[in-house]
Parts: structure tokens; sequence; C-alpha cells
């Protein structure tokens, strides 16, 4: 009897799919759902296959795609980060006061760099709630959520800040250094490219992962497993920052009240890319293409006519669905 189950178990194992291959698989059904969607939608409404339509899905995909970045990191330890929304109101407002002429008048690399700071700070307080005072990340994350929404209120005393009148901080998100292409779109693939070289190529990427599979044994290994995920929270918490200084360039204005919800759409997109909620997997690739298949989806709907609360209901399915297959990849054990 032990001898045909171990035959079993060693014919499992010669068939069974690499785990990198099993990544790549669920990030190619992805794409396959996008361009099937595409498709769909462009035999329904045609217009939705302009270059002018597709442009529009592309720039309204970078701040999810800009958050969904940040998160990888922090999911991919088995945490979770709820400030990404919120957190974007409250560094896009402290941004704004920097520079607006309603505030300080700052240059604008003042503001920009006091964008990445606040975030990079809400971030911080964030990790270390969650390694060192051994909060849930929920419960902190949700409370330092309420933090940014009502710290963005006072900043901006309650009102939109216009940025319209400063030269030059439209273009970041709107100008277009390759012809035909928004910068934010641009920035996203930048960014993506840097966060893709973190997680594969540095301590960082190597910790947080190793965190997120196991870390009481990272951390008997003698990897200091609270600094790396303090770090892992700072990283999220400037990609949050870069959303808030998109955003704000992309509206010419910061609105202390724009941002609740976002984060939901950066988590769904980072799981519909492939990353795990349950830690030790991530995707930096896959984030991006979450991102462009939430906005196609609430482009197309859009295009159809669709009512919004529908297309909420539909991207919910959508998430179910993600999550389901990575239950499935992980052969349907919870650990």
């Amino acid at each position: 009897m032990s001898t045909n189950t171990t035959a079993v178990s060693a014919s499992t194992m010669k068939w069974a799919i690499p785990e990198r291959y099993k990544v790549f698989l669920q990030q190619g059904m992805v794409l396959l759902v996008v361009v099937l969607l595409a498709v769909f939608f462009t035999i329904m409404k045609p217009n939705f296959a302009s270059w002018s339509n597709i442009s529009s899905l592309l720039l309204a995909s970078v701040v999810t795609g800009v958050q969904a970045l940040g998160l990888s990191f922090v999911i991919a330890t088995g945490g979770i980060d709820l400030t990404p929304g919120l957190g974007m109101a409250a560094t896009s407002t402290f941004t704004a006061i920097l520079i607006a002429d309603a505030g300080l008048r700052l240059p604008i690399w003042v503001g920009i760099l006091g964008g990445l700071l606040a975030g990079a700070l809400i971030g911080l307080i964030n990790g270390s709630l969650v390694a060192y005072v051994r909060m849930q990340p929920m419960i902190a994350t949700l409370a330092m959520m309420m933090v940014c929404a009502g710290t963005a209120l006072v900043i901006a005393n309650g009102k939109t800040i216009s940025l319209r009148s400063i030269q030059g901080w439209e273009s970041i998100a709107m100008g277009q250094v390759i012809p035909g292409v928004p910068n934010g779109v641009t920035i996203l693939i930048l960014l993506a490219i840097i966060a893709g070289v973190v997680m594969n190529k540095t301590a960082i990427g190597r910790y947080s992962l190793a965190i997120g599979s196991n870390k009481e044994a990272t951390r008997i290994s003698g990897v200091n497993t609270r600094r790396w995920e303090v770090l892992a929270y700072v990283i999220c918490g400037v990609f949050t920052g870069i959303s808030g200084i998109l955003m704000s360039s992309r509206l010419a204005a910061a609105q202390p009240t724009l941002g609740q919800g976002y984060e939901m759409y950066a988590i769904a997109a980072a799981v519909i890319g492939g990353t795990s909620l349950r830690g030790g997997r991530a995707s930096i690739f896959g984030a991006v293409i979450g991102a462009v298949t939430i906005q196609t989806i609430f482009n197309g709907l859009t295009v159809m006519g669709v009512q919004d609360q529908w297309q909420k209901v539909v991207l919910g399915v959508v998430v179910l669905i993600a999550v389901f297959v990575d239950i499935m990849r992980r052969g349907g054990k919870e650990e």
C-alpha cells in the first residue's frame, strides 16, 4: 500500500507545474480575458477601440496601478493596507497646500518631495503598528485610513485646492513625453520596472516574500522580520504618495474627499494579477495587468451604458474568481 502511495506521489510531483509557471499561466489567462473583453466591447460599441478611449482607459488605470504596485509588497508579507485610497487624499492635499496659490507657494519639487514623505510617514506608522505594536494589519490600517480622511479635510479646510495656476503641474500626468501617450501611463510603466527589480532582485523583495511564506522560519533564520515588514509598508506609503501627486496633476486640483474605495480597486488589481492574499507570492507585472483589467471592465460597461452599481457587482465577481483561482492554485488548502 505504501509503495503504491509513494508511486502516486512521485508521479504527481513529476507532472506538477512549477510555481513560477503557474503565475505566468494565471497572468496569461488574465491577459486573454482583457483581450476578449476588448473584442466584446468593440463589437458592442465600436468606439471602444478608438485611440482616444484606449488612452483614457490607460490613464484611468494609472492611480490603481501605482497603488497596486505598492500594495504588492505589503500583501507579499501576508499583510494588508487599507490606507492607499484616503492616503492619496491626504498626500495630495498636503502636496497642494505646499505649492498652491492658496497655500505656501513653494516650488513644485518641494511639493513632490512633501507628498512622497507624507506617504512614507503613513507607511511608517502602519508598519510600526503592525510589526512592533502587533496590531492586526486590517485594524491598524483601517484606523490610519480614518486618520488620513480627517487629515485631508483639516489640511484643505474641507475645500478643493485648485492647482490649475501652477505652471507645469498638469503636465506631470497629462503631458506627453512620448507622443500620444500620457505621462501618467509612462510613469506607471517606469514604476513597474523599478518595483519589479526591487521585488525580484533586492533583499526587501526576497524577505517580503519569505515573511509571507513562513514568518517564523524567516525570523529563526536570523532575519529581522519586523524591520522588513515596516519597510514594506513604507514602500506602499511612498507609492500612495505618488498616486496622490498623479491624481492631483490629472485633476489640476486636490480634493480632500476623493479616494474612498480606491484601495479596494488596488487590492483587487493585485489579486487579479496573481498576488496571493495569504502572502508569499506577488507579481508586479500582474498588478499592472490587474489594474488595466479593472479599468477595461469599467470603461467598457460605461460605454455600453451600464449603471455604476452594476459595474461594482461585476468587479466583485471578478475578484471572487481571482481569489478562487489562487485557492485552487495552492491545492485548495488553507495555510
